[in-house]
């Protein structure tokens, strides 16, 4: 018996001599929850938290807890939403809110690893933590307590790093944006620099990336939570040099290209202030899709090429060591939007990942799901109310039972749906396919974005210690291949916490 173990069979024989057996038993259950689980018990969390709470400290919290037997550690990030600190302030660690990071590797730079990416390397070194390097301080303390450790990193950048404008994408009107260029070769580098660095560097056990856009056109549409708040529709992305190449070279007919989002962008600004067209919104939408049939092949042209990019990333992890693993963050808004859900083909993103972790938000799902529909009911779905909008929606995503509109946003996705998108998942990997892992929401915070038609911010879905236990046995009962505890420990209350492990310790 090594001495974690030992200190923990001691601590729990002197509770249960005390006369409290309940905490014996929890503590006794934990380590024991975690070795008898074969599947991923996984946590993403931030190096701010190791920092501020100590490396000791969250682990035992996170075994004890949440049964973890995986750590996500953000070794790349630009965005306080998975390295930083959020308000309300949930009970541990420093009551202080990130309102902005400087961001970038929380691990150390080699720069050995990246050639030709128009920025010196160094100049992506996060500065936030000095002297902590997350995974050379953290892996030690894991492999010691048997769990594994997956670094989480961001499809985000530092815009203001000198050289940073060769790596960005343009809008269809030529203005460079701050987002990233999947068909961009200094971007391109950039990322496999980044694997290179990680899996060569560190003994880590794999990499998950995480990615949330889409194409120009379902983004114009305003197809994602939050969409109505995007600005205007034209500062879609991306139509670079690289891009326009690359669509002549497959056929489109670029010549046509502006013209077809220029009548897009009518479409969209007519449907926001509610001008309905002539045949109505969804004639309209088809008319613009037969007229103009570009719009479609620039948004399959988008997803085919940050498909080129996870294969390019996946093949210089296994040329490191076939062993390690390297998988997906699918973003929640494959439970929202049917087009971007099309892109989504599991057994495709099979070929370039060993797993894939789905963003099944059932507590903020809620209101996200109510902002999606308040957002595309502006544009597509203009002729239909928007509670008709949303049982559209819930019929062909197969989602029975879910809170009609608006109420979802108080009442969240429910423990089934996480259920039903998992097994969906499981089917859809085909045999041999990766490993399905549910996101699991604990304590995401919401803003007023998520907030619909007047409704109030303290109402909408919380997280609950039972709403996280719920959702994670449905998930576990779905058969998954294990949860990611989303979106960052530094935000989660530690007792909705423990609903993860109450559920894995109820199904061992």
């Amino acid at each position: 018996m090594d001495s974690i173990n030992r200190r923990q069979f001691l601590k729990a024989g002197s509770v249960a001599t005390a006369g409290i057996p309940f905490a014996a038993n929890v503590l006794a259950s934990q380590a024991a929850a975690t070795r008898a689980s074969s599947r991923m018990i996984a946590i993403q969390i931030g190096a701010v938290s190791f920092v501020d709470e100590g490396i000791e400290k969250c682990l035992d919290i996170l075994q004890e807890r949440g049964a973890v037997n995986t750590v996500m550690p953000a070794v790349y990030s630009n965005s306080r939403g998975t390295a930083g600190r959020h308000k309300p302030y949930p009970g541990h660690g420093k009551n202080v809110e990130d309102m902005s990071i400087n961001g970038g590797n929380y691990a150390t730079v080699h720069p050995s690893f990246y050639k030709d990416i128009s920025i010196d390397p160094r100049a992506t070194q996060a500065t936030d933590h000095p002297g902590f390097d997350v995974l050379r301080d953290l892996i030690p303390h894991t492999r010691k307590r048997g769990m594994k450790v997956i670094g989480l990193f961001q499809n985000s950048f530092n815009e203001k790093l000198p050289g940073a404008d060769k790596l960005f994408a343009y809008d269809f009107n030529g203005k460079q944006t701050d987002a990233l260029c999947f068909n961009n070769p200094y971007h391109r580098r950039f990322l496999t620099g980044l694997v290179d660095d990680f899996v060569n560097s560190y003994d880590i056990d794999g990499l998950m990336y995480v990615n949330e856009t889409q194409g120009a056109f379902t983004d114009m549409m305003g197809g994602r939570f939050r969409g109505r708040e995007r600005g205007l529709p034209g500062s879609r992305i991306c139509f670079c040099p690289y891009c326009i190449d690359k669509a002549k070279a497959q056929g489109i007919r670029v010549e046509r290209l502006k013209a077809a989002f220029e009548e897009a962008e009518k479409f969209v600004a007519a449907g926001r202030v509610h001008q309905r067209p002539v045949d109505g919104f969804y004639v309209s939408f088809w008319r613009l899709l037969l007229r103009h049939p570009e719009l479609l092949h620039w948004e399959h042209l988008y997803h085919e090429s940050y498909r080129e990019v996870y294969t390019l990333m996946y093949d210089h992890v296994k040329a490191a060591n076939k062993k390690l693993m390297f998988g997906l963050h699918i973003w929640t808004n494959t439970s929202m939007n049917p087009i971007y859900r099309a892109e989504q083909d599991f057994s495709e993103l099979s070929r370039c990942a060993d797993f894939l972790k789905l963003a099944l938000y059932n507590n903020c799902g809620g209101p996200r799901m109510a902002s999606y529909i308040q957002s595309i009911g502006d544009t597509v779905y203009g002729d239909l109310s928007r509670e008709e909008a949303t049982q559209f929606h819930y019929r062909v995503l197969n989602y029975p039972n879910e809170a009609p509109y608006p109420r979802v946003s108080e009442a969240g996705l429910s423990a089934h749906y996480v259920y039903r998108e998992v097994k969906r998942a499981l089917d859809g990997r085909g045999n041999g396919g990766a490993k399905i892992l549910a996101g699991i929401d604990v304590d995401i915070p919401l803003s007023q974005l998520d907030i619909v038609d007047g409704a109030q911010l303290e109402k909408a879905a919380q997280t609950t210690r039972e709403r996280v236990r719920n959702a994670t046995r449905e998930a576990l009962r779905a058969n998954a291949d294990g949860i990611v505890i989303s979106r960052k420990y530094s935000e989660m209350k530690l007792d909705n916490l423990s609903g993860i492990g109450d559920a894995v310790r109820e199904l061992s």
